[in-house]
């Protein structure tokens, strides 16, 4: 008799087959849920709205956008495009190593990591913006100024529902609430926090390179 062949269910990583991995090949190839895409959607929404007035106001005031970031503390800024890379990183290290089905405390370090390394963000923008007003640069010292504090203080508010929600994600982990077969939550968090970067890797050189 001929053998029949069963295909294996794909329950795993994108691009494998096999018991133990993500659900997010069996939604789709869509990690996370949809939810949190609606979250994401929005976000870029938001953001792309603020850079159409970015861009309204550059061409209505170019002088003032080609000497606005003269004033600002650009290693300030250079430094939070690293420490949100870095976590964006250390995030999807932990999602690699619980779908992997590495020992839990593997997936915890690295969420931890992330999460140590995210909370550097909003210390390093008050330092920034208390420098700022130090020097008397507030939104009324300029068009520049008002879009400026205007699109990086939106995305701090992001970036804080993001290190809430890591925070959360983390102590679910630590407690069992994930597995190497259902962890669509850490997919989550690391979709909307993989986001949140990179629109901050649009604004930095918006602001502290190309202006």
């Amino acid at each position: 008799m001929e053998a029949v062949i069963k295909p294996e269910i794909d329950i795993g990583g994108l691009g494998q087959s096999g018991p133990g991995h993500s659900l997010a090949q069996g939604r789709g190839w869509i990690p996370g849920n949809k939810g949190i895409w609606v979250g994401i959607t929005c976000e870029f929404v938001e953001f792309a709205l603020m850079f159409a007035v970015y861009f309204i106001a550059r061409a209505h005031y170019p002088e003032a956008f080609a000497n606005g970031s003269e004033l600002l503390n650009k290693t300030a800024g250079t430094t939070i495009t690293v420490l949100m890379v870095t976590s964006s990183f250390f995030v999807a290290c932990a999602v690699a190593a619980l779908r992997a089905g590495r020992p839990r405390r593997q997936a915890v370090l690295w969420l931890v990591a992330a999460l140590v390394v995210a909370l550097g963000y909003p210390v390093v923008k008050v330092y920034e913006i208390t420098g700022n007003l130090a020097q008397g640069i507030d939104g009324s010292a300029g068009i520049f100024y008002t879009v400026y504090y205007y699109l990086t203080f939106n995305h701090l508010v992001h970036a804080s529902w993001g290190i809430l929600g890591m925070l959360w994600v983390l102590v679910r982990l630590v407690l069992g609430g994930y597995s190497r077969e259902d962890h669509s939550g850490l997919e989550a968090l690391a979709s909307y926090w993989h986001a949140t970067d990179i629109i901050w890797l649009i604004l930095y050189p918006l602001f502290y390179v190309l202006a």
